[in-house]
């Protein structure tokens, strides 16, 4: 039988390889995919579309964080473009979202709970990334101790664990991973803007065409 695994689906490159990552390995993935307020619906629907491809149940979870305080959140904020990938372990950028991978992580650690599954998967990526503090692996192993101390099934000496595949792959790396997989890459996005086409500026864009070039593999976006 296989075992339920929560998988945080935002419709991006690196969400959707970990989808099809978990899948691979046995086990039977619920996606949970998050409508927070972002400027733009279009990574919803992408990830809507994923989930529907790779036949997984998911839920859309609704909420807004009233704060502001992120350029993905508040138009008044510019999305910064053209960043060097030096620029961007440097300094966390506008488009960091406070404390985002901690509130997603609880709601999935939640979800798990309610429906008896022993595993989460999220797409964080610490090696070609944006800079942002809650993708680095230290913060996952405090996460890991959080999930334990803080539930019902840690006090019972289960275990939830938490799964990060991509943590330490380039972006090139996830591309060949998600071709090996079969990933439905057009299915997916990335910008940050919501445009027809991806926009080719901003960090998400870049650190994407850094993977398909990497790979040598042509991006069908």
């Amino acid at each position: 039988m296989k075992k339920k695994a929560i998988v945080l689906l935002s419709g991006g490159l690196d969400s959707t390889v970990t989808l099809y990552w978990a899948k691979s390995k046995g086990h039977l993935p619920f996606c949970l995919i998050f409508d927070y307020g972002q400027r733009h619906r279009k990574e919803i629907f992408r990830a809507v579309k994923v989930a529907e491809e790779i036949d997984c149940p998911y839920q859309v979870v609704r909420f807004k964080l009233p704060w502001g305080g992120s350029a993905l959140t508040d138009r008044g904020l510019s999305i910064p473009e053209g960043r060097r990938l030096d620029e961007m372990r440097g300094e966390i950028p506008a488009t960091y979202v406070p404390a985002r991978n901690t509130i997603f992580l609880s709601f999935a650690l939640s979800f798990a709970e309610a429906i008896g599954a022993d595993s989460i998967f999220i797409g964080a990526n610490a090696r070609d990334y944006s800079g942002y503090p809650d993708c680095r692996p230290e913060y996952y192993q405090a996460f890991r101790e959080v999930a334990q101390l803080g539930t019902k099934f840690g006090l019972e000496g289960k275990k939830i664990e938490i799964y990060t595949p991509l943590i330490h792959k380039s972006k090139a790396e996830i591309v060949k991973l998600g071709v090996k997989l079969k990933v439905p890459f057009a299915l997916t996005w990335s910008c940050y803007k919501g445009g027809r086409k991806p926009c080719g500026r901003c960090d998400s864009c870049l650190l994407r065409k850094k993977g398909f070039q990497g790979a040598g593999i042509k991006d069908p976006l």
